[in-house]
């Protein structure tokens, strides 16, 4: 384990457990008390029974990715309570804003996603990253992990190529092989109201302005902060069968497909898994004003409100648009 000492999780035996009993699930509670009317971990319907079998060794949760902290301390917490599983979990080191956060997420289970250095540094630690993601899951262990780099700002959810390219590099076998083995269950996260919104609307904004604009760890520390407080509404984890079940009914025409094609497809069928789950909320009239209201704690020099309020709009939007496409006819 000497090679993965940059990167691996902290496991620390009954420190851990006396963890979880002090801080992790009474405070997770709480927080499900104090910022959601309900948090629910539900299933793809009438597919529980497989999505359970799924989960018999291990599972590799992969998530659409909306808040920097709560996605998987959420998940984490109700696939604890409801099947006795606790996911190693995927954290990028540029979340490291102050020195406690490292030592704490690594003491509850996280390991760590290197994300600066030279482009032959990052290919070497994407390769021992993957390394220990199969070996995690070679011992069974669960692991969660987000479709992609960063959350998406437009609540449109896209498994990233190069997320599925990193995932292969750790094993010897042949592409969809090595996938099979991680045994990749799409998640669909859904909240109601996303208390992040105003702060990815102010991003966006910035970015456009000016496109080389990069967010501080002050920002990033914001973000988490508003994500864990906010209000979230009703909030639901949606479970899918493991992607495995697809690659086998399908291996002789995905066998016919360069290796990138195969990268492609899959990401794809990740993409329809979660697009096909997401909770459709009941919006009422006075949604807008919510927006607005939203709108309003965003503080720039030259704000934008008609953009600011059209990427509000968007990033509630884009789900629904993503639902009604997954459930036309595809390839497969």
């Amino acid at each position: 384990m000497s090679k993965y000492k940059d990167i691996r999780a902290w496991r620390t035996g009954p420190a851990r457990i006396l963890a979880d009993v002090l801080f992790h699930w009474p405070y997770l509670a709480k927080l499900s008390h104090d910022t959601a009317s309900s948090l629910t971990l539900d299933y793809t319907k009438d597919q529980q029974y497989v999505v359970e079998k799924d989960l018999h060794h291990g599972a590799f949760f992969m998530t659409n990715h909306r808040d920097i902290v709560m996605d998987s301390a959420w998940l984490s917490y109700l696939v604890e309570r409801k099947y006795g599983i606790r996911p190693f979990i995927g954290i990028g080191n540029n979340l490291f804003g102050k020195k406690w956060i490292e030592p704490f997420v690594r003491l509850n289970r996280a390991f760590v996603v290197i994300r600066d250095g030279s482009p032959r540094e990052l290919l070497q630690r994407s390769k021992t990253l993957s390394e220990y993601i199969h070996h995690l899951r070679a011992e069974h262990k669960s692991i969660w992990l987000a479709q992609r780099e960063g959350r998406a700002k437009d609540g449109n959810d896209l498994t990233q190529p190069a997320v599925l390219k990193m995932l292969a590099m750790g094993s010897d076998k042949p592409f969809l092989d090595a996938i099979c083995d991680l045994n990749i269950c799409p998640v669909c996260i859904n909240y109601e109201y996303d208390p992040c919104d105003y702060l990815k609307a102010r991003e966006m904004q910035l970015k456009r302005d000016n496109p080389e604009w990069k967010k501080t760890k002050e920002d990033d520390l914001e973000s988490m902060a508003t994500g864990i407080k906010g209000w979230k509404g009703k909030v639901v984890f949606r479970m899918t069968p493991s992607i495995n079940h697809w690659i086998n009914a399908y291996r002789i025409e995905l066998s016919d497909m360069t290796r990138n094609e195969q990268i492609e497809a899959v990401a794809q069928r990740i993409d329809k898994q979660i697009h096909a789950n997401y909770e459709i909320y009941e919006r009422g009239t006075d949604f807008e004003t919510y927006l607005q209201q939203q709108c309003d704690k965003i503080d720039l020099p030259n704000k934008d409100e008609q953009f600011l309020m059209d990427k509000l709009r968007e990033m509630y939007n884009n789900p629904i648009r993503n639902y009604e496409k997954s459930h036309l006819p595809g390839i497969f």
